[in-house]
């Protein structure tokens, strides 16, 4: 069902993007394209969990032809990387989630920047949002060098295929159909909230939750259930996250359906209050809010203690 109105979705847009012809209200249908193309990724990410039909090949195939296809990312290389962040969220060294890129996520990785990007570190916490409108780009960059490659890739020539194919068709259409410089601000506009969108709906999972060093020794549970973020907001917000707003359940039981994972919370829930756990559950807002300050502490701490100490207790360590 929800595959159906995201593609009728897209339907609309490319009707209104026929229909404006040469017009700046184009960039109108660039951000909706943004939107849908990242409520496919969520449908992608379904598929990689085994989520949508109960035949694993079925699965695959529908997460690859979606991802590559139509997102435009490697699904081989999602496959790879949300894999070990599942096994071991938050863990240094072994989550490649909380690795260091333009982001530092611990004091032991702010310390390495030096010059312009030690300035910027120490604002990573404020400049976080505004760098997403990059992240579309990068997820399609990694994706091409995920295929081309030399590491081991599955299917790794219809990958490379689907996404030569899906990037040609789509830059041909805009180029060929508006002016040079409005198809570069309609490609610059969905990359951006296309970025953001994944950015702001992944982010506030993890982000600002305990960090624990590489050897840590912590139960499933507790492992799942601390480092995750739930956000509040009912079927609004299931839509807006794609259902990522459970993100406890989801840690806890992956391959659960988006359908039945607000029943799983009331379950999970009760169970961590009984048995004294940290279930913790915010607004949307307030996780934004959180993630901001974290980040912003790391950078501007960077010869402090990496590990969120008063989580220990919690951990059993």
């Amino acid at each position: 069902m929800m595959f159906g109105i995201i593609t009728l979705a897209l339907g609309g847009a490319i009707t209104g993007f026929v229909l404006l012809g040469d017009s700046w209200y184009q960039l109108l249908m660039a951000g909706a394209l943004g939107v849908i193309l990242t409520q496919y990724a969520f449908l992608a990410h379904e598929a990689s969990h085994r989520q949508v039909f109960t035949s694993g090949k079925a699965n695959d195939v529908a997460g690859r032809t979606i991802a590559n296809l139509l997102v435009g990312i490697s699904y081989s290389w999602w496959m790879t990387k949300h894999s070990r962040h599942h096994a071991n969220p938050n863990i240094i060294g072994k989550d490649p989630d909380i690795d260091r890129d333009f982001v530092s996520f611990t004091s032991e990785d702010a310390a390495k920047s030096r010059g312009l990007y030690r300035w910027a570190t120490e604002r990573q916490g404020y400049l976080f949002f505004p760098a997403l409108m990059l992240e579309g780009l990068n997820l399609h960059i990694l994706g091409f060098k995920t295929v081309f490659g030399k590491g081991r890739v599955d299917k790794r020539w219809l990958e490379i295929s689907m996404l030569v194919t899906r990037i040609a068709a789509y830059l041909t259409v805009i180029f060929l159909c508006l002016p040079l410089g409005m198809a570069f601000a309609f490609v610059g506009v969905q990359l951006a909230v296309f970025g953001v969108y994944m950015g702001a709906s992944f982010a506030p999972n993890h982000k600002g939750m305990p960090i624990l060093p590489h050897d840590s020794k912590v139960d499933f549970l507790r492992r799942q259930v601390l480092t995750s973020r739930n956000i509040k907001g009912g079927w609004m917000m299931d839509t807006f996250m794609g259902g990522l707003n459970y993100q406890i359940e989801h840690h806890l039981f992956p391959n659960m359906p988006r359908p039945h994972l607000a029943k799983a919370r009331e379950i999970a829930k009760e169970y961590c209050d009984t048995h004294t756990i940290g279930y913790t559950e915010t607004t949307l807002t307030e996780s934004y809010g959180l993630v901001i300050q974290y980040l912003n502490r790391v950078g501007l701490s960077a010869g402090g203690d990496p590990f969120d100490c008063p989580a220990a207790t919690q951990f059993g360590r």
